[in-house]
């Protein structure tokens, strides 16, 4: 693959339209060695698997320095991707929007302010920074305090309008909503942990002193703005059966089933409808804390005023930093945020359409052919993503070359390193073989579907880049052949036909994924 730089401007353009390219020649195959056939033949032999029986593979791997194809099946036919597709948007954030970029969350005040009393509105404005805490809220209500603020007669408006208000991305299925994975996105929102899953709340059920009492529900961070209607019951013994779900519509959290006395709290993240007033709600009460009073409303939506004077601002991690927890974890809501943003800085509309649209002209720049591949949203979630292999190899292929290379590399999780923010989604596979510690790649996973994409170091010292797109499987899990064949790759040497053989490799089977949820990372269980 011939690769040519991107600059900035052509991703500008795309976003107007995305000139049709044509495909890059076929170079004439030369006659594979006996190593290569060998390999051939181990990962065909795992392909032809029971589980993926009336399935679909498409499986590419490449040399990344000589650019030799050592395996190719069906690496030009679409699949979905699933959370592969987080490589493509990760990829184009840190190229557009700079490993350095960064997420500004301010607030204002207009009108007039005289003896700490504000005749006017407070303002907060959020720049789409998934990582706001509540305690990032309240450093920022400590801030306007310092600043001599002490009452404000106006409203407390939640400006989110950097990015539309389109919450949910295309295509999503509606039974996902409720599930922290498919949060709703805002350009104002917070994450109730530095697993930073924004717009969720942790809502957790403790059994109470004494059977037949309801458990002590409470919410991490501590918000009224969901209410909880807790019908479930303490038990003197049993099975903890804690449901916690949130309905459509609103944010009314039904708690339902039983705890034992003297269990451990259940815990459950919950999406919230509408993240801008639960960011809002959040702020408020960190304002009053602080001794600020705000008489007024709380208004949604509204912009801040150009003539309004700043009082605080926060300003998140780099891109960089967040490369880690979005990657590792597999985090849909940074894939989300970083597409939308995307589109605001290169085009000034934070809409998926434009983020997409900048994503595909960085990825035409990189090498991978635009009339190939289809994208719809920043993580995968979309099950309209289709993404051949081979294209997929091509990317990771041609940002070797690129200086954030290192960054991006580092974050993607790595097999059977037991750290979290190490081997985040596949921190328990592939231990106890060649792949333990080698492989950095992303994993993908929705029902039906799974995905293995990154690179290997084989027993020569090559890098290879590998994709692995399994879909339309019946089987829980197919994630032991994407493991089988990573195993495969590490112990492979192109100068010994005995060590890439023919039986496919024994690997221990990582612990299956709840079925119908996109469980790159589905908490506690690695998938």
């Amino acid at each position: 693959m011939h690769r040519r730089l991107f600059p900035r401007t052509l991703a500008l353009a795309a976003l107007v339209a995305v000139a049709a390219t044509a495909g890059a020649p076929t170079a004439t195959a030369e006659s594979p060695t006996p190593a290569v056939t060998r390999l051939n033949a181990t990962i065909d032999a795992i392909l032809a698997d029971s589980r993926l029986a009336g399935a679909q593979a498409s499986v590419v791997v490449r040399d990344v320095a000589s650019g030799a194809t050592l395996y190719d099946r069906n690496g030009d036919r679409r699949l979905i991707p699933a959370s592969n597709t987080k490589l493509l948007t990760s990829a184009a954030a840190l190229e557009l929007l700079g490993p350095g970029h960064r997420f500004r969350t301010d607030v204002h005040t207009s009108g007039t302010r005289r003896a700490g009393v504000v005749a006017g509105d407070l303002h907060l404005r959020g720049g789409g920074d998934p990582t706001m805490l509540a305690a990032d809220y309240d450093a920022l209500a400590a801030q306007v305090a310092a600043r001599g603020v002490r009452v404000v007669t106006g409203d407390l408006v939640a400006d989110d309008t950097r990015y539309d208000d389109t919450r949910l991305g295309p295509d999503w299925t509606w039974d996902d909503e409720p599930y922290y994975y498919a949060a709703q996105v805002s350009a104002l929102t917070v994450a109730p942990d530095t697993d930073y899953d924004a717009g969720t709340v942790i809502v957790g059920a403790a059994p109470a002193a004494t059977p037949g009492a309801p458990p002590v529900v409470t919410t991490t961070p501590a918000t009224g703005y969901v209410r909880i209607d807790n019908r479930a019951v303490t038990v003197a013994d049993g099975e903890t059966t804690i449901s916690i779900e949130r309905a459509h519509g609103g944010n009314t959290v039904v708690v339902t089933g039983q705890i034992a006395v003297g269990d451990a709290p259940a815990s459950d993240w919950v999406t919230v409808w509408e993240p801008t007033g639960y960011a809002a709600d959040v702020f408020r009460s960190a304002l009053r804390r602080h001794g600020v009073r705000v008489l007024g409303r709380t208004v949604l939506g509204r912009p801040t005023p150009a003539g309004a004077s700043e009082v605080a601002r926060h300003d998140s991690m780099t891109l960089a930093e967040l490369m880690v927890p979005f990657l590792k974890l597999s985090n849909n809501g940074h894939a989300e945020v970083l597409t939308k943003e995307t589109g605001r800085v290169l085009a000034g509309s934070g809409t998926w359409p434009a983020g997409i649209a900048a994503i595909t002209g960085y990825l035409t720049g990189a090498g991978m052919d635009p009339a190939t591949f289809r994208q719809r949203d920043g993580s995968g979630l979309s099950r309209r993503n289709l993404v051949p292999a081979g294209e997929v190899v091509d990317l990771l292929t041609a940002v070797r070359a690129e200086p954030w290379f290192d960054t991006w590399y580092a974050a993607l999780p790595i097999a059977g390193d037991p750290d979290r923010l190490e081997g985040g989604t596949l921190r328990s596979r592939m231990r106890g073989t060649p792949a333990e510690g080698n492989v950095h790649a992303k994993t993908g996973s929705l029902t039906g579907v799974s995905a293995l994409s990154g690179y290997v170091t084989d027993a020569d010292g090559r890098l290879l880049a590998f994709s692995i797109m399994l879909n339309n499987h019946l089987a829980s899990s197919v994630r032991g052949l994407e493991d089988q064949i990573a195993v495969t790759l590490a112990a492979y040497t192109g100068t010994s036909v005995s060590a890439a053989r023919v039986a496919p490799p024994r690997v221990a089977e990582a612990p299956a994924a709840p079925e119908d949820r996109e469980c790159s990372w589905v908490k506690p269980v690695a998938c």
